[in-house]
């Protein structure tokens, strides 16, 4: 067995594709490569028990020489017995269509949306690809010059999972000759006499990838001739601490995210305490969660929904793929609606309530809220809890205090202020969305509004130092 087979035989038992009864679709284009893959596969069928499919997309840009390719690879599927798909198809168009501006991304997707499409009607493990250590420090040099998180430093993993840019398509790509050069599948298509395509296309410098290897690399290769190597390092290295950190979210993940018809709602007193690169890595699982691959999602993405942890509530930013994320009170939500959801029960109709007498505590539902009321002697310090103020009883009057909804005309005058202003601009100010306005509890005396809950108190209705206060809470259901 040569040093390529016992590396392909070591990956299908990585994978755990080597028990027997596994079908794998094999992507080939007639390069060294994914024909050295082709051979190596179809060698190792019978004592692997795999079931194999080759699938190769023309891409119809090269011309007369792309029909030859896939008459090529047609023909040695078939004379090592295995069926081939092979299907036509228009990266340009895709592109047009699809909005992606570079071509390159456009054929890269075109052709695994057919892999995976291959994957699904032959009931496929996976999907087989031919990259090799070279392709792997391509794509993390390409990562870095765009200036990838990271994230992007893994480059490209033995088994990883792959989704279309819409959603529609995914499948499981299974690379086996990752830690094989391509001067080594080389080799092994010289030495066992396999015939190869020259793709021509590999060398047009309108694709950054063939910049890369043709220039970028063999200049670094003066500087380190082991260039390959090191990327290939930092890369597995990478891969080993992004598992460990996302290990760590996991358990973050428990603490701080819960579902809500169809939103993620984080804590966001959680994240404030965690570490900023805890935080942001969680944010960026939730974006996964919901938009299903980070293709879209860049630096400033993450940077911007991590600053909302600290801005007041009723800010929101606007995610790739249609996503929102938005800051309430103490929760931080995402999802696809321009506004969230309002939290706060509905308050039908107006409640009277007698303030409690000194030393009195008073609990009691109002319309699903738990109103908590509490006469003090002033001494207990102010509360930081955004639904929980201190007034100053003898302001409020003794006629029973109202808790109600908002009324048109109504006025508010917020502590710090010396005149009062209209309700709906205060909420404006305060950038409370307008699904909560209507739900948003007013503590309402004969002289004007006390108190919006979980936003201001009065001026004229604060407590006083030294002076006894009434304490009220409201807590959510």
């Amino acid at each position: 067995m040569s040093s390529l087979e016992a590396r392909v035989k070591a990956a299908l038992h990585r994978a755990h594709y080597a028990s027997g009864g596994v079908k794998l679709v094999v992507a080939v284009s007639g390069g060294p490569d994914s024909m050295a893959l082709m051979h190596l596969l179809a060698s190792l069928r019978d004592t692997a028990r795999l079931e194999l499919h080759i699938a190769h997309l023309n891409h119809d840009f090269r011309g007369e020489e792309a029909f030859v390719d896939a008459r090529f690879v047609a023909d040695a599927s078939e004379a090592l017995g295995l069926p081939c798909t092979v299907e036509e198809d228009d990266p340009e168009a895709y592109r047009q269509e699809s909005g992606v501006s570079s071509f390159e991304e456009a054929a890269r997707e075109l052709r695994y949306r057919f892999l995976a499409r291959v994957a699904e009607n032959e009931g496929s493990k996976a999907v087989a690809v031919g990259h090799t250590a070279d392709d792997l420090a391509e794509t993390v040099l390409m990562h870095l010059i765009r200036g990838s998180g990271l994230h992007g430093l893994r480059g490209m993993e033995e088994v990883s999972p792959w989704v279309s840019r819409s959603g529609a398509h995914q499948t499981t790509l299974f690379r086996p000759l990752l830690g094989a050069s391509k001067r080594e599948t080389a080799d092994y298509c010289m030495e066992n006499g396999i015939v190869v395509r020259k793709d021509l296309g590999n060398a047009l410098p309108r694709f950054t990838r063939n910049r890369v290897r043709g220039e970028l690399m063999p200049a670094l290769a003066e500087y380190n001739p082991r260039i390959i190597e090191s990327l290939n390092r930092l890369s597995e290295t990478s891969t080993l601490v992004i598992d460990y950190l996302e290990s760590q979210v996991d358990v973050l993940w428990e603490r701080c995210i819960k579902g809500d018809g169809g939103w993620l709602v984080m804590d966001a007193n959680v994240l404030a305490e965690e570490h900023p690169l805890a935080a942001r890595l969680l944010m960026r699982r939730a974006y996964l969660e919901l938009a299903g691959d980070p293709r879209r999602l860049y630096r400033s993405h993450v940077r911007d929904m991590a600053n909302l942890i600290d801005a007041p509530p009723g800010k929101s930013i606007r995610l790739p793929r249609g996503l929102y994320l938005h800051r309430s009170y103490d929760s931080l939500w995402m999802g696809t609606g321009a506004e969230i959801p309002c939290p706060f029960p509905e308050l039908h109709d107006e409640t009277r309530l007698s303030l409690p007498q000194l030393g009195r505590d008073v609990t009691l539902d109002v319309s699903g809220w738990q109103l908590e009321m509490a006469r003090t002697d002033g001494t207990n310090g102010p509360s930081t809890e955004p639904f929980t103020v201190d007034l100053d009883p003898e302001s409020l009057g003794s006629e029973p205090i109202v808790i109600r909804t908002r009324k048109p005309g109504d006025r508010f005058q917020p502590q710090g202020m010396e005149q009062s202003k209209k309700l709906q601009d205060f909420f404006v100010d305060q950038k409370v969305p307008r699904a909560w306005r209507d739900r948003t509890p007013l503590v309402v005396t004969e002289r004007a509004i006390a108190w919006v809950v979980g936003h201001r108190v009065a001026e004229w209705a604060k407590s006083r130092p030294g002076r006894p206060t009434l304490r009220m809470s409201f807590r959510a259901p």
